[in-house]
């Protein structure tokens, strides 16, 4: 079922009908929309909130705000994009000791908890407890476990048929890993979940959006073909964690089953589709993913306090609506994103275009384009930005050089066939 469809597509298989050569093909494929477009009523999308999670927060000098997700939940209720029958939200269930030991050590679990009582000995430090990045905050456990509870939750609900699309926006912690934090991460919800769909006998994609690399989910399934990985990220040169490599593919049975996208400082928006065009798309077509797990970290965003590319929400709309044709259940988590009214209306934006609601913000969204105000008034697309030629160039020079590395290593291994430059 195209979970993606939306009243864009009537639009754009009409003109094609009016403009195709082949008239009989280009009706077909109107008529065919038409059709699909009845399947959308049963679209079964739900937003995973907790109010809890509006009670905890990191310390004050931290950046990582935990209050995302309920004003992301607020934006999409004021704009009626919650609450009906096709999109529901529902409280998630936390995740229990048992469940987080799929992945994490005992031993680390209770360092956390101890933390918070105000016993951090040296073991917990080195385990990158009590770090600048990972500080120590009241009900730091309990949080961390429901956000984890909330991936779960959502991966349950495709499992059973009972949603297509989830999103937990509370989500996204990949880089913990199973006896460390960090990265502001403490549990990693996102491989709990890719371990919960895969002991289903599910074929899981994990496509991570997050400007920061997934070191902790990549790590957690290098050596295994049943998870694809695919982190598209600033450079590691850059920016932390300083990993993701473009050369950096697996081991043993995973090895082309890890692909690492590595981006330059100022990759603009069509670069970065590009990208994902010709270093992702063909790959994910061929491991023919049973479910999606999709991180959408806001940090990618021009004007990130932490990071250095400068990409509008547009180029995740584009990415979303590529992945949406796959027919596939998709569980989104959020991430990183430290522009907090950026995040939420990138999210909220996301959600629209999940739910199959993307026509609901035009109007508002290219209002501050068509007036051309120098202030945004309002929407949740961005506007657009322009890019230097001259960064163009070099950030263009770059991406082409990293997605041949990726051609002549990890194509081969699915039997993929290069995409010449250009040409998408």
């Amino acid at each position: 079922m195209p979970f993606g469809f939306c009243y864009n597509s009537f639009l754009e298989a009409l003109s094609a009908v009016y403009t195709s050569k082949d008239f009989t093909l280009a009706a077909l494929q109107f008529f065919c929309l038409l059709e699909l477009s009845k399947i959308m009523k049963d679209l079964k999308a739900v937003f995973l909130y907790s109010p809890e999670w509006d009670e905890v927060k990191y310390p004050q000098d931290c950046p990582f705000d935990t209050g995302r997700a309920g004003k992301t939940r607020n934006t999409i209720r004021s704009m009626g994009l919650l609450g009906g029958s096709r999109n529901k939200e529902i409280e998630p269930v936390i995740a229990t000791r048992a469940e987080l030991e799929k992945f994490h050590d005992p031993a680390y679990l209770d360092a956390i908890k101890n933390a918070e009582k105000g016993e951090l000995p040296p073991e917990a430090f080195a385990m990158g407890i009590g770090t600048p990045d990972c500080p120590v905050f009241r009900g730091m456990y309990d949080y961390f476990s429901l956000a984890s509870g909330a991936s779960l939750t959502g991966a349950r609900l495709i499992l059973s048929g009972e949603a297509n699309v989830a999103f937990n926006p509370a989500g996204g912690f990949h880089h913990a890993g199973p006896g460390s934090a960090s990265g502001f991460c403490f549990i990693n919800d996102v491989v709990l979940a890719a371990v919960e769909l895969s002991a289903a006998g599910k074929r899981v994609l994990f496509l991570d959006l997050d400007v920061h690399h997934g070191d902790g989910v990549e790590k957690a399934f290098y050596e295994r073909n049943d998870v694809l990985t695919i982190s598209m990220h600033e450079s590691g040169k850059t920016l932390f964690p300083g990993t993701g490599a473009e050369a950096d593919t697996g081991s043993g049975a995973g090895k082309g089953y890890a692909v690492n996208i590595p981006l330059p400082v100022g990759t603009y928006d069509a670069a970065y589709e590009r990208a994902f065009r010709r270093g992702a798309l063909p790959l994910i077509f061929k491991f023919n993913p049973d479910v999606i797990i999709l991180e959408l970290g806001m940090d990618a965003l021009s004007g990130d306090p932490l990071a250095h590319l400068n990409l509008t929400n547009n180029a995740y709309v584009g990415i979303i609506k590529e992945i949406l044709k796959l027919e596939k259940p998709i569980l989104a988590t959020g991430g990183g994103g430290y522009n907090v009214e950026a995040t939420v209306r990138g999210w909220a934006l996301v959600w629209s275009i999940l739910c199959g609601e993307d026509d609901h913000d035009m109007g508002i969204g290219m209002g501050g384009v068509f007036l051309e105000t120098s202030e945004w008034l309002g929407g949740l697309r961005d506007r657009v930005l322009i890019t230097d030629a001259g960064i163009r160039d070099t950030v263009d020079a770059e991406i082409e050089r990293v997605i041949r590395v990726i051609e002549d290593n990890v194509f081969p291994i699915h039997g993929c066939s290069p995409t010449r430059a250009g040409s998408l």
